[in-house]
């Protein structure tokens, strides 16, 4: 089942996106700041592990392990989670999820959930279809909730408010928050608490809470929820009913491999040795926190990507945001550009494969939304190769583009031209030509379909001599 609800409606394909995103100053600064912070953080959190490179190749071995018989596990994790009390459901795309999810708000009697950080509720839009039923979703990480407030879209996956800075939060709280001071100022101290005075209703009232999971243990039936507020404790702990949506990649096979795993995650991620609060619950215990619990399979396109035996290492990822924070393209664009929960190297290789036959235009420009300069693989914790997927992906996109549009044509000559020295070097003279429209050792302008490619960068002026003449000059 192709992955709806992975991208926002109406946004623009990457390249007209990322052309609005350069042009805010303020945008640019926030992230440069905030990506230059944590990414030299994780490099010195990382150099303390000796074993760090084993430390990735265990991980990444686990995921391939779990993927290779994904079946198998995802059986043992139900009946596990079953034996405990628990019951779970699957859910084959965003709509069978929201709808799970609504019906079990509506039977436990709620008009409002409180919920702890998820992307996979942001994929499939829960926030939205609870509203149309009638329910209202309170994020409580802070980060989600300035989003929420803002209504305004994440743009990083740990830090989702990454492009506001303090005022701009600081503005947001008096605005949104009805019983915030109204002179509080843009002190982290004075915000945190604002917030934390504002969710601590929430949390007593609530009926249900909704979660998402970072890794579930088939053998036990686990689930494993780390966070850094202490937000999640609460959700996990106070309501009568808890809600995981989980997708379906995200189950490890014994406490052994989750071993490997807390000790990728809040390095990659926070640049911290352990996380603050890593939380385990496994079915429900009587007189001992929520009374029901329900964990929601989430297939969502997953399955489709499985298939791809190049792609599939995607569904590696563990969510640290690690190749967000070293990608140029990202630190200049930010997250929204991207127009997927997804942002950053790992969203323009995942979504468009969770997307599957619903891929589009806008989905389709993201494997294009790259460098290739390879830093998102070097510091990935479960090694995924980002820039060969992008590769991958972007020949299947060339595949599935009209064989008569200007590129192909243009491919197709070149490749004629290159596939005789003849011709090829007959074309080295014709391009000769170009210089006459250099400047500065530049061509900075291009006729139609030429002009394409300059609207964008420039073409290297060519050079006096060829190769092969200066070959045949100097070696006679």
């Amino acid at each position: 089942m192709a992955g709806r609800g992975v991208t926002w409606l109406g946004t623009p394909t990457f390249p007209k996106a990322a052309r609005t995103a350069l042009a805010d100053p303020q945008l640019r600064a926030n992230l440069r700041n905030a990506t230059t912070t944590i990414r030299g953080k994780r490099a010195d959190a990382v150099a303390e592990l000796p074993d760090w490179e084993p430390l990735r190749r265990a991980g990444e071995a686990i995921k391939d392990q779990v993927l290779g018989d994904l079946d198998t596990y995802l059986e043992r994790l139900e009946a596990a989670v079953t034996a405990r009390g628990g019951i779970v459901h699957w859910a084959r795309d965003a709509d069978e999820a929201n709808e799970i999810v609504l019906r079990l708000t509506r039977e436990a009697g709620a008009e409002e959930v409180v919920k702890v950080k998820s992307m996979a509720t942001a994929e499939i839009g829960l926030n939205e279809a609870l509203a149309e039923g009638g329910v209202r979703a309170v994020e409580t990480d802070l980060a989600e909730l300035i989003v929420q407030l803002g209504e305004d879209r994440p743009s990083h996956i740990l830090v989702p408010a990454i492009h506001r800075n303090r005022a701009e939060i600081r503005e947001i709280f008096r605005r949104e928050m009805p019983d915030v001071p109204e002179d509080i100022t843009d002190e982290p101290k004075e915000l945190a608490e604002a917030a934390r005075r504002h969710l601590r209703q929430k949390f007593l009232t609530a009926k249900v809470a909704v979660s998402g999971a970072n890794f579930a243990v088939a053998d036990s039936g686990s689930i494993v929820v780390v966070e850094s507020e202490g937000n999640g404790r609460m959700c996990l702990t106070l309501p009568e009913t808890l809600i995981t949506v989980m997708g379906i990649e995200k189950v490890v096979p014994t406490w052994s491999d989750l071993e490997v795993f807390l000790q990728l995650l809040p390095r990659s991620s926070t640049a911290e040795r352990m996380n603050p609060y890593t939380s385990i619950w496994t079915g429900v215990t009587p007189g001992d926190g929520p009374k029901n619990f329900h964990l929601v399979l989430l297939d969502n396109g997953r399955t489709d990507t499985l298939a791809d035996e190049v792609g599939r290492q995607a569904l590696r990822c563990i969510r640290c945001s690690a190749c967000l924070n070293v990608c140029p393209v990202y630190e200049r664009t930010g997250g929204a550009a991207y127009g997927s929960v997804y942002p950053g190297p790992i969203g323009a290789i995942l979504t468009p494969q969770l997307l599957g036959e619903d891929v589009d235009k806008q989905a389709r420009s993201l494997p294009y939304a790259s460098s290739l300069c390879g830093a998102c693989f070097e510091v990935c914790p479960v090694r995924i190769d980002i820039p060969e997927v992008l590769v991958h992906l972007r020949a299947q996109a060339v595949e599935a583009k009209n064989k008569t549009s200007p590129e192909a044509v243009a491919m197709s000559a070149l490749a004629w031209a290159m596939g005789d020295a003849r011709r090829w070097a007959a074309t080295q003279r014709i391009a000769g030509i170009g210089r006459l429209l250099s400047r500065g050792g530049r061509i900075s302008s291009l006729p139609w379909p030429g002009s394409k490619w300059t609207s964008s960068r420039d073409l290297p002026a060519p050079p006096k001599e060829t190769f092969r003449a200066w070959w045949r000059r100097t070696r006679g």
